[in-house]
């Protein structure tokens, strides 16, 4: 599980092109999110360093929790 703070989610359509992004990597992963503390829990196989490339990729900004 890795937590993350993503300062520029505000909406549930971010939480699911953040989910889309970490299911790329890992099919089973889920992805939780808090929109008034930006706090975003992923739980994958993946790497934290992938899953915070992926977001960056998918236009976020990620920083660690």
């Amino acid at each position: 599980m890795s937590v993350f703070r993503v300062s520029d989610i505000h909406c549930d359509g971010c939480v699911r092109s953040l989910a889309a992004a970490a299911r790329e990597l890992d099919a089973g992963a889920t992805v939780q999110a808090d929109l008034q503390t930006k706090l975003v829990t992923v739980k994958t196989n993946a790497p934290p360093d992938a899953v915070a490339e992926a977001f960056r990729d998918a236009g976020f900004t990620v920083e660690a929790a």
